[in-house]
């Protein structure tokens, strides 16, 4: 194997310029030109949190060679002015060597011992191995084709940008190759949080981690002693901090370039295996309150993100939730600046064990004053667990009214099957998509800071919450049909729910369904 692609001057991290132009810049021009581009534009979420770990470690380390520490001071100005371009150019032509994907001694983020190691210099897996969103193996993949004996090659560009994204999102299970199973990537299974400026110099301020404590080295992978066989089965290590979280080799992988520089093959094993830490959770990660205390925030199927919004927020007690260490960064150099909004991107990838489920990404624009203040955040937990509450009720009454119009009414699995109708139906994303439109605003109003502004986001939520289940009632009717059966259930359950919106009524009139055309 010899050197080429070398990842400051190749041309592989697609970025979205201010003028809405997208395009790819190797390391060297995405750090000079960081104030013109807007964002990256990764469309794969894991490759894109991954993407943005790359980019942070390079700045930290940079930044701890040329200046040693730093305070929300130093970020305030880089963020008005723009980072420090010369000293993160120096920085990466320090460790030019260590930036080449194909290298005989020391490629990019991978293992070159596995071309030697007896366990792999025979074998070759397909380069979907390491493709979270390529079938493989026994995971198969909706819409991918992927074939494991004939693999079409992909642009070293393409395999650089999915590695990146594996190793920090592949989920734990078993390798076979030097140890029977492997610890899971530093983010698997972990809807991860990124604070978002206008620029892409302005966002990797928000997100910088706090400089290193003296007498101890937080190290990206590309600045350690390239990895042997012996560090490969040892036990799962520690992270010395988030560079190390964010470069971690969590697989030994080695791309097996063509002669047109592209990747079919490649060869695979255990990694450094990361042992998880309770005192220092990854600086992406949100936790929520579990049935047995907190756990780490994921996408769920079928579940809108903003319904866990509150994992995103302080909270004094730390029972309900633990945000994002980020988020933290990023209110305090807001609260310096002045800013009233954070935006921010939520992104990653759900598992169940080793099978993968879904990703998704998301932005959000979060009011500073829910980031700062654990009141202001306690108030929208109040708001949304209301809304959680309502529907949990609706979900009761209206599971009751289908039960009604089974044979067996009263039998326990006409009360399953009338919960999973209710389910596959319309009326849960009906009432949640109804609350999300005043999210914003009832966001904003508990972030104003005026007292008078919470008398009005209890009424506006208030109302919302009375449209959210009026129409969700109101699918689950026209479901329903007209048969004796169904209008004789609709009679009983209709008392009820009106009961249950009395507390509601005063913002909106609900109609009897007499009232109503019944089509």
């Amino acid at each position: 194997m010899n050197r080429c692609f070398n990842l400051l001057d190749e041309p592989w991290l697609p970025v979205r310029l201010q003028d809405g132009r997208v395009c790819d810049l190797g390391l060297l021009e995405v750090f000079e030109r960081a104030g013109e581009i807007g964002a990256l534009a990764e469309t794969a979420p894991p490759g894109l949190i991954a993407e943005y770990r790359l980019l942070l470690a390079i700045v930290h380390r940079a930044l701890s060679r040329a200046q040693g520490r730093w305070t929300d001071a130093d970020r305030a100005r880089w963020y008005r002015q723009g980072l420090p371009a010369e000293a993160v150019r120096d920085y990466l032509e320090l460790w030019r060597e260590r930036f080449w994907l194909f290298h005989p001694e020391q490629p990019f983020m991978q293992v070159a011992a596995l071309a030697e190691a007896e366990e792999t210099r025979d074998r070759q897996k397909p380069w979907s191995q390491i493709s979270l969103a390529s079938a493989n193996g026994n995971a198969p993949v909706l819409f991918d084709h992927s074939w494991d004996l004939a693999p079409r090659p992909i642009a070293a560009a393409d395999a650089l940008r999915t590695l990146l994204g594996f190793l920090q999102f592949t989920p734990g299970g078993l390798v076979k190759v030097l140890r029977d199973a492997d610890k899971a990537g530093a983010l698997a299974n972990t809807a991860a949080v990124m604070p978002l400026g206008t620029s892409l110099a302005q966002s990797l301020c928000l997100a910088l981690h706090p400089p290193t404590r003296a007498g101890h080295e937080d190290l990206p992978s590309w600045e350690r002693d390239p990895p042997g066989l012996a560090q490969l089965r040892g036990e799962p290590t520690l992270a010395s901090g988030p560079n190390d979280r964010y470069s971690r080799l969590t697989r030994a992988v080695l791309l097996l370039p063509d002669e047109q520089g592209r990747v079919q093959w490649i060869r695979f094993a255990a990694g450094i295996a990361l042992a998880e830490d309770a005192q220092a959770p990854d600086p992406m990660a949100s936790y929520r309150a579990g049935s047995h205390g907190l756990v780490r925030l994921s996408f769920a199927e079928g579940r809108a993100f903003w319904r866990d919004l509150p994992a995103l927020l302080p909270d004094a007690d730390g029972l309900a939730s633990q945000p994002a260490a980020g988020l933290g960064w990023a209110a305090n150099l807001q609260f310096l600046l002045g800013g009233s909004e954070q935006p921010v991107l939520v992104a990653g990838l759900a598992s169940d064990q080793a099978k993968l489920l879904r990703w998704r990404s998301e932005r959000i624009g979060l009011p500073v004053a829910l980031l700062a203040s654990a009141d202001c955040a306690n108030e929208l937990r109040r708001q949304l667990r209301r809304a959680e509450e309502l529907f949990g009720d609706v979900r009761k009454l209206a599971a009751g009214m289908l039960a009604e119009t089974l044979p067996d009414s009263a039998g326990k699995d006409s009360w399953a099957r009338a919960r999973s109708l209710f389910a596959a139906g319309p009326a849960p994303a009906l009432y949640f998509a109804t609350a999300e439109r005043a999210l914003g605003r009832l966001m904003a109003l508990l972030g104003s800071g005026d007292p008078d502004d919470l008398e009005r986001a209890e009424a506006l939520w208030q109302r919302t919450l009375l449209a959210a289940a009026q129409a969700a009632w109101q699918a689950v009717r026209d479901g329903l049909g007209r048969s004796p059966k169904a209008l004789r259930a609709e009679a009983l359950a209709w008392p009820r729910f009106r009961a249950l919106l009395r507390d509601l009524q005063s913002a909106d009139p609900c109609p009897q369904p007499s009232e109503e055309v019944r089509a």
